[in-house]
């Protein structure tokens, strides 16, 4: 069995040729058309000198052209590269150099960016532009036009023989640091996060031809994907899509009146987020202006977890709708999957039944006992390691009794009975008086609070505690400090208290809608507090 991408892809095309693929506001293209457009593309890539092991940089927000780019760069065992597109000049400059870029694709919104960074980048030989309806500037640049490039190209499938052993490379966010690419094997990674085992049942499936197969059996969904091409959670939920024959709904943006303009006139059966970051503001516009949301049936959210007061508005809005919260990571892909229930507790941390070969271990990479803590790992299919940083490589991905694992930087409790409770990332760890404080348990409670839009939880040195607890919020309304401190206090102990607070009209996250906690401790180094708490016992 081959069960690379592409392979996967080619398999749907030739079982529903003339069902729809891709929707992007008024266009429509059909698998057939996917796979013509994605064919040219990749005989022009082929003429530019892409090959088995070309690194093809996508700096794109979710479109059609998007996925065209994913699938020739696959067709041709191309590697593509995540670019994120809110990088500034410098970051891109490091990440075309530190993934050995030899093309780029991007759309034409940032130009300006490409045209800085891309001096800096000399290996760098070959760049298309992409036009969008985000209305980039016109520029002078030496990009080609992407019409123009197909134009002419044969529309059939470029002979080249793929191994399930083709590379996928995935660019970690770099919220924390600068970000480093995760190898995988293709077929490891559809395992695991692509529907090669299945999510609920744990059994992998018999071949490379059961996905597109069942899916021409069935009736296909329309799946509208939220979260940003450039994440692995929503680049793997679309080939999931893909390859079992479902419809894909995408916007170039998230704009959350428009999302829901897009789930009437669509009536998309799944919708897929990324946490409060995203779920927040679409509750906020549905009471404002409520829908017919009736067709969906799963609302999922993966990369970010929900909150517990945000899932029990989902589930008091959407009574029909199963709303999941997905764990993993991209050096770990799926890791586990829960579904949400009402609570009236903020603080209880996120309980999800584990994926296959996830396992909370300790230092030494064993299994804990039910009840105990330690650190999410995941064994069977992992990552090769990171590219060209054998030193990291080694660090985290281990051999343990003979078995290779990924032991990852979060912390989890076993709970027994196949499921773990998510108690924060080992990163991002702030050590105050010797206790520890999850930044990840603090903003789930601070933002329960009625007057707390979004927060990012932080830790900043203080000379007597080594560091202390800080907050940077976003507010819906006045904030009374008081009764927010009462309220943090009713759920957690003292020392896990924010004892500063920075109030920002918006809080910066990342694409993929997670916490940007260097924006947050550069915003809040940058002035004084808005509010800062007394005295309160530890």
């Amino acid at each position: 069995m081959s069960n690379s991408f592409a392979d996967l892809f080619e398999h749907a095309v030739d079982a529903m040729p003339e069902r729809v693929a891709l929707i992007q506001g008024q266009r429509r293209i059909t698998y057939r058309e996917l796979d013509e457009r994605a064919n040219r593309l990749a005989h022009h890539l082929a003429a530019h000198g892409a090959g088995s092991g070309t690194h093809i940089g996508f700096q794109m927000h979710n479109g059609i052209e998007t996925v065209e780019t994913l699938i020739a760069a696959f067709k041709l065992r191309a590697v593509p590269i995540n670019v994120n597109y809110r990088y500034g000049p410098e970051e891109l400059r490091y990440l075309y150099d530190n993934a050995d870029l030899e093309i780029l694709v991007h759309h034409r919104a940032y130009a300006p960016l490409v045209e800085k960074a891309r001096v800096g980048a000399p290996r760098l030989r070959h760049v298309l532009v992409v036009d969008d309806e985000l209305g980039g500037p016109e520029i002078e640049s030496a990009s080609t036009p992407y019409e123009e490039a197909t134009a002419g190209q044969p529309g059939t499938r470029p002979e080249v023989e793929r191994t399930a052993d083709d590379l996928f490379v995935v660019y970690t966010g770099g919220t924390t640091g600068m970000p480093k690419g995760v190898m995988w094997r293709q077929e490891d990674m559809w395992r695991v996060l692509g529907g090669g085992i299945d999510f609920y049942t744990g059994e992998p499936v018999t071949d490379e031809y059961q996905q597109s197969r069942v899916g021409a059996e069935s009736e296909p969904a329309k799946w509208l994907i939220l979260p940003p091409l450039i994440h692995a959670s929503a680049l793997m939920s679309s080939f999931m899509a893909l390859w079992t024959g479902n419809t894909l709904i995408y916007t170039a943006k998230f704009d959350a009146d428009a999302i829901w303009d897009t789930v009437v006139a669509e009536r998309p059966g799944v919708l897929v987020i990324t946490g409060d970051a995203m779920a927040r503001p679409l509750l906020d516009a549905y009471r404002a202006r409520p829908v017919d949301a009736t067709s969906l049936a799963v609302i999922a959210s993966g990369a970010a977890l929900l909150s517990q007061p945000v899932k029990n508005q989902l589930l008091e809005l959407f009574p029909n709708a199963l709303v999941s919260d997905s764990i993993g990571s991209s050096e770990t892909g799926f890791g586990g999957m829960g579904f949400a229930e009402k609570s009236d507790d903020p603080a209880r941390g996120p309980r999800v039944q584990t994926g296959r070969g996830a396992v909370v271990v300790d230092d030494e990479g064993r299994p804990v006992a039910d009840g105990a803590e330690g650190w999410l790992a995941k064994t069977g299919s992992v990552p090769i390691g990171y590219y060209k940083d054998p030193a990291k490589t080694e660090k985290l991905f281990r051999t343990v009794d003979g078995a290779r694992m990924v032991v990852t930087d979060d912390r989890a409790r076993a709970e027994g009975n196949g499921t773990i409770t998510l108690i924060g990332r080992g990163n991002m760890v702030i050590n105050t008086g010797g206790e520890k404080v999850f930044a990840e348990e603090v903003e789930a409670v601070v933002k329960a609070h009625d007057s707390i839009y979004d927060v990012v939880v932080i830790g900043l040195p203080d000379d007597r505690w080594g560091h202390q607890v800080a907050a940077v919020v976003s507010c819906s309304g006045a904030v009374d400090f008081d009764a927010l401190v009462d309220h943090v206090r009713a759920h957690l102990a003292g020392y896990k208290l924010p004892r500063r607070f920075w109030v920002t009209e918006t809080v910066t996250r990342t694409p993929s809608g997670k916490p940007d906690y260097r924006w947050a401790k550069a915003h809040a180094e940058s002035r004084e507090a808005d509010h800062v708490v007394g005295a309160v016992a530890r």
